[in-house]
């Protein structure tokens, strides 16, 4: 799945996609969309990058990262340069 279709190892940046209220039949129908990075032209796709993000929903929701309960919102996540070493061919 292309679901950051645009994202960059290594320009620092974090890309957010985020999807707007939209029914399940609709959801269901554009699903094969994110197979191959199409779904950044449906309206209700918001696709963005920045170094950092804040995430404040209305009601507290649990965070996961690489599949690991982290926290609960609000939080912030960013970008920390260079903290990372990987060795690719």
């Amino acid at each position: 799945m292309k679901i950051a279709p645009r994202a960059l190892l290594d320009d620092g940046l974090l890309d957010i996609c985020s999807i707007a209220a939209i029914g399940n039949f609709k959801l269901f129908r554009l699903l094969p969309t994110v197979f191959f990075g199409k779904h950044l032209g449906i309206r209700e796709v918001d696709y963005f990058q920045s170094a950092r993000v804040q995430i404040e929903p209305d009601r507290p929701l649990d965070v996961y990262a690489d599949g690991e309960y982290v926290c609960q919102t609000p939080v912030e996540v960013g970008i920390q340069p260079s903290a990372l070493r990987v060795i690719v061919p």
